[in-house]
């Protein structure tokens, strides 16, 4: 990790374990740190802001890889819905996951499109 104002050598190994670990007592214990050390650097604003940078820096990678897998999953949603030889329960399940996918993606489309035409109308209003 590269090196950040206010934090410590101690706190980056701390930081790596938040991320590897299950649990913030595991976590302390792979730091060599007692657990309320971790529990107060967790209060701590540069501390707590480059663990959440972090957190979502790996959930940013790990959408990157659903991403790269969403199309073929998608197909063999519909394939199984699609195939007379899948059991009728599954066909429906993978059937109404598909529809259930497209409606979400309608909402968040709508949303996106809403809060665009609401910023927009506040950066008017405001310059």
């Amino acid at each position: 990790m590269p090196e950040i104002a206010g934090i410590s050598p101690k706190q980056h190994k701390a930081l790596a374990a938040l991320l590897s670990e299950s649990t913030i007592a595991a976590a302390a214990t792979k730091a060599g740190v007692a657990e309320r050390t971790l529990y107060g650097w967790l209060q701590e604003p540069a501390f707590s802001e480059e663990y959440r940078r972090l957190r979502r820096e790996a959930i940013g990678q790990a959408m990157a890889r659903l991403q790269q897998v969403s199309s073929g999953m998608v197909s063999v949603l519909i394939q199984l819905a699609a195939d007379k030889h899948t059991p009728p329960s599954v066909r429906f399940q993978a059937a109404a996951k598909v529809l259930e996918l497209c409606v979400k993606w309608i909402e968040t489309e709508d949303h996106e499109q809403r809060l665009a035409a609401l910023e927009q109308a506040y950066d008017q209003q405001t310059h």
